[in-house]
C-alpha cells in the first residue's frame, strides 16, 4: 500500500480512503497502483465482506490529476483494471462509495463504478471534461445514460456542468443522503446491513446484476442457472434456513 491510499479493516469492512488532500484527491499513477491493491485485499481475504470508498479532506475526488498528465503526460491507469486501478475491473464484492464534497470527471466515474452511493447532501457530482477538451473515457459515458434518464445524462455529460447530491437522489443515482460530513457513517451503516447476509449470497447476486444487463429476455434464466446453482447447495443455503427454523442469527461461512 501507499500513504496515498489509507485502509482499514473493521468488523467485515474495508474503508479506502484517497488520502491526497491537498490535491482534492487527484489520481496520479501511483495512487491508482494502490488502489488497485486495495481492492486485490478486498476480493481475497475471507474476512473482508465489502468494501466503502472515500476521500479525505472533505471530497472524494477531482479525477485524474491534470498537472501531472500536463507535466509528464502521466495517466493514472492500471492495466487490466483501467483508471485508479478500479474504473474498468470493479471488484468482486460490493463496492460503496461515501461522497462528500466534490465527485467530478474520474472521481465520479469511480463513484460510477460502484455498486453503491452514499452521499452528504451537498456534495456534487460532475463529468466536466468536455471543459477541458475532453471525453468521460473512464466509464462517465457508459455507465452514467444507464443510471440517469437519458436527457439528464445527456445533459450532465454534454455541459459539464454539476449535479447535485439531492437532485442525483431524486433520479435514483445515490441511494441514501446524509448530512454533510456523515457520507462515510451512512456508508457504514449501509455495509452493516449488507454483511448480516450470507456473503455468498451477496457475491453471486452482484455477480448477476452487473453481469445480466445486455442479456436477451429469451434464455436470460438459461444463463443465469449455472452461475447460481452453488448457492442452493451451498452450506450458507442450509444454515440460512435452520437459522430461521431455530429463530436466530445465522453463522455464515461464505462457502
Amino acid at each position: 500500500m501507499s500513504d496515498l491510499i489509507k485502509v482499514e479493516v473493521t468488523d467485515g469492512i474495508q474503508i479506502i480512503t484517497i488520502n491526497r488532500p491537498e490535491a482534492k484527491n487527484a489520481i496520479n499513477l501511483e495512487t491508482a497502483q494502490a488502489m488497485a491493491a486495495a481492492l486485490d485485499q478486498l476480493d481475497s481475504r475471507d474476512d473482508i465482506r465489502i468494501g466503502i470508498l472515500t476521500g479525505g479532506g472533505g471530497t472524494f475526488s477531482s479525477g485524474m490529476d491534470l498537472k501531472a498528465f500536463a507535466k509528464s503526460g502521466q495517466r493514472p491507469y492500471v492495466d487490466g483494471r483501467g483508471f485508479a486501478g478500479l474504473n474498468e475491473r470493479p471488484p468482486k464484492k460490493p463496492l460503496i462509495a461515501a461522497v462528500e464534497g466534490y465527485a467530478l470527471a474520474g472521481g465520479c466515474e469511480m463513484a460510477l463504478a460502484s455498486d453503491l452511493i452514499v452521499a452528504a447532501s451537498n456534495a456534487k457530482f460532475g463529468l466536466p471534461e468536455v471543459k477541458r477538451g475532453l471525453v468521460a473515457g473512464a466509464g462517465g459515458m457508459l455507465r452514467l445514460p444507464r443510471r440517469l434518464p437519458y436527457h439528464i445524462a445527456m445533459e450532465v455529460i454534454l455541459t459539464g456542468e454539476m449535479l447535485t447530491a439531492e437532485r442525483a437522489h431524486s433520479f435514483g443515482l445515490v441511494n441514501r443522503l446524509t448530512e454533510p460530513g456523515g457520507a462515510l457513517a451512512g456508508a457504514l451503516e449501509l455495509a452493516r446491513a449488507i454483511v448480516e447476509n450470507g456473503p455468498l449470497a451477496v457475491q453471486t447476486a452482484k455477480s448477476i446484476v452487473s453481469q445480466s444487463g445486455d442479456w436477451e429476455q429469451e434464455g436470460m434464466f438459461d444463463r443465469q442457472r449455472p452461475l447460481i446453482a452453488h448457492i442452493f447447495s451451498s452450506a450458507d443455503a442450509k444454515e440460512g434456513a435452520t437459522a430461521f427454523a431455530e429463530k436466530r442469527k445465522p453463522v455464515w461461512q461464505g462457502k
